[in-house]
């Protein structure tokens, strides 16, 4: 499942391309699954309405967009829409909410380029772009809300990228549940997943199974700032493609790479040469090496 970095990644790369730019037309396909809004009612909604912005919440990609107008259909499509001076001052009206699940993508294409299988939605743009959004397993949701009738689009826990050093020890100093479930519980850290828990408590030497509470207050700003450190390393890499993510122009990522320990049982540790071991923690298979991990 993609995780903070790769949807970080994603939303950035959506958000350079059609930022200013106008849902023209909107295809929905006839599978259910990915619809947390009807497959109608989302293209009633997004039909006529400019992109303000793209960026990421949680493991979710949010589209904040404007008022809905209809598209000149004498306009001459554009490379590029031309920001409005004003664009900056429209406050947005709705939202298109996009989370990948395991094997979404969400990419941005001409009308010419192949439609992959399992292509679930098409976002005809005025510049003559598509914005897809390709799902095999149909485990990805796409949701629309009209922010004029019910609230924005909330992560349920907090951003590992700008959490404080207080905030950060108060998730778990008073927690029983080892610290490696405890990161990736999405009510208290938004966006952290399999890979980067296990590298981040990698880089911040301490043992996945340790109880959370068991953590010093050194220990745990060590691993916030692990965590932010290999977060935003990963970023830089375009994230870490051990399966099917791509970025917004089907580009893979690079981190994976650079993984320390994730899926390299039995590999000499990058530091100390001791072999990587790998065990099952809350059903998740988890990383970490026995000497530079206490």
């Amino acid at each position: 499942m993609p995780e903070l970095p790769e949807v970080e990644t994603i939303a950035r790369g959506v958000d350079a391309r059609v930022r200013g730019d106008r849902i023209v037309q909107a295809w929905f396909g006839s599978h259910r699954e990915p619809f947390k809004t009807s497959a109608a009612q989302q293209s009633k909604g997004l039909e006529g309405r400019m992109v303000l912005a793209v960026h990421r919440t949680g493991k979710h990609i949010v589209c904040e967009l404007g008022p809905a107008q209809k598209p000149d259909s004498n306009a001459r499509p554009a490379r590029r829409m031309p920001k409005s001076a004003d664009q900056a001052s429209v406050a947005p009206e709705a939202q298109w909410i996009v989370h990948l699940g395991m094997t979404g993508r969400l990419l941005v294409t001409t009308p010419e380029a192949p439609i992959a299988a399992h292509t679930h939605a098409r976002l005809s743009l005025m510049s003559g772009r598509e914005l897809r959004f390709v799902d095999p397993r149909r485990f990805g949701r796409i949701e629309f809300r009209d922010l004029r009738r019910t609230e924005g689009f909330n992560a349920p826990g907090a951003d590992p990228l700008t959490i404080g050093t207080e905030e950060f020890a108060a998730l778990f100093r008073e927690r029983q549940l080892p610290i490696k479930p405890a990161l990736l519980n999405q009510t208290l850290l938004a966006g952290v997943g399999n890979i980067y828990a296990d590298e981040s408590l990698f880089h911040a030497g301490i043992l996945p199974r340790k109880r959370s509470k068991r953590l010093t207050g050194a220990e745990l700003e060590r691993l916030r700032l692990a965590l932010l450190e290999v977060l935003q390393h990963a970023i830089r890499l375009g994230g870490s493609s051990v399966s099917d993510y791509v970025d917004a122009d089907g580009v893979r990522g690079f981190f994976q790479l650079e993984h320390c320990v994730y899926m390299r049982t039995g590999l000499p540790c990058r530091r100390c040469q001791t072999p990587i071991r790998r065990i099952v923690m809350a059903g998740r298979g988890t990383h970490y090496c026995p000497k530079c991990q206490r």
